[in-house]
């Protein structure tokens, strides 16, 4: 191990190049495995380390940070942190970044995807073709909702509510509504002719929801049972945000018993793992949590968390500090 260049641990396989250009600037221990390495197993491999690369599954408490004296960085190529405990690294000096702004435009795209494959049934209608039923057309064929002069409503207007919120009203002529904890500024709501609207009025006068808002305890299952039966039963709901914020058994009851017509997820609670009751839902599009997965995005989101170490650890400012 050098001594004039830090040590850092990568935890997940990146781009090979990527981690070169932080071979430059610092000893670089990496893994090549795609699993989220056990807590002992991660302490056990930023011992000695100043530096710490890390993604949304790495959990970084104040056990971990006490058993790893030396670590002075922790830098997330991803938007959440909800992993990190935030405070307790503060308390020790420890600098931790995300990566927002950079996968806010792909996730956007993703979101409006879903949100479409879900209100016109795409996955649906593909597996019944795939499983040979398809033998004649007939005018209610797998009829589905329109997005184009609907209402849309965001749950989380930041950036990514935003984009998708200027997606919906541009390019398909939707009236936006938006709940968010603080009312947006003018300047923000009048291009978009966006209006903010109570929690219960978003629910019972969408169209189309869309749930962008970050994970926290206050927002676990935030939509439950009694919020979905506020929601149309032509309603389609859609998550890009987190796993946790939707009670996914009471969404899956929701779709099953047709209180609502469909939804769009990409992520879930307990992930990888799924709910059966989702998984034997016809009327709902599963991803798995990939709607920042574009090769120019994923590559800006490892770069910037990259640069966030070198920075951190050379003495410069981070672009994107949380702390």
């Amino acid at each position: 191990m050098s001594p004039n260049k830090p040590a850092v641990f990568v935890a997940r396989r990146i781009f090979a190049d990527i981690v070169e250009r932080l071979r430059e600037h610092a000893e670089v221990e990496e893994t090549d495995s795609d699993e989220p390495l056990p807590p002992e197993a991660l302490v056990r491999r930023l011992q000695g380390k100043a530096g710490l690369f890390a993604t949304g599954t790495e959990r970084i408490d104040a056990a971990l940070l006490d058993a790893c004296p030396q670590l002075r960085a922790v830098c997330l190529m991803t938007v959440g942190y909800n992993n990190v405990d935030l405070a307790a690294c503060t308390a020790r000096g420890v600098r931790v970044s995300n990566a927002p702004d950079v996968l806010t435009e792909t996730t956007a795209d993703f979101g409006f995807a879903l949100m479409m494959a879900a209100a016109r049934r795409i996955s649906e209608s593909e597996r019944y073709l795939r499983e040979g039923q398809w033998k004649q057309w007939h005018v209610d064929l797998l009829v589905g909702a329109d997005l184009h002069g609907s209402t849309l409503g965001v749950l989380g207007m930041g950036r990514i509510g935003q984009a998708i919120a200027r997606r919906g009203a541009l390019g398909f002529g939707m009236s936006v509504l938006y709940h968010n904890r603080s009312r947006l500024a003018p300047e923000v709501e009048q291009p978009l002719g966006a209006c903010w609207v109570s929690k219960e009025d978003l629910l019972r006068r969408s169209d189309h929801l869309v749930i962008v808002l970050p994970y926290s305890p206050e927002a676990h299952h935030l939509i439950g049972a009694a919020e979905l039966a506020l929601m149309k039963p032509s309603a389609t709901l859609t998550n890009v945000a987190r796993g946790g914020i939707v009670d996914d058994a009471a969404l899956a009851e929701a779709l099953q018993a047709g209180r609502l017509a469909a939804a769009g997820l990409d992520v879930f609670e307990g992930e990888p793992a799924v709910h059966p009751g989702l998984l034997a839902c016809r009327n709902v599009v599963l991803t798995p949590h990939i709607a920042s997965a574009s090769i120019p995005t994923r590559r800006a989101m490892c770069d910037l968390a990259v640069d966030n170490l070198i920075a951190a650890l050379t003495g410069g400012t981070m672009k994107t500090a949380l702390n």
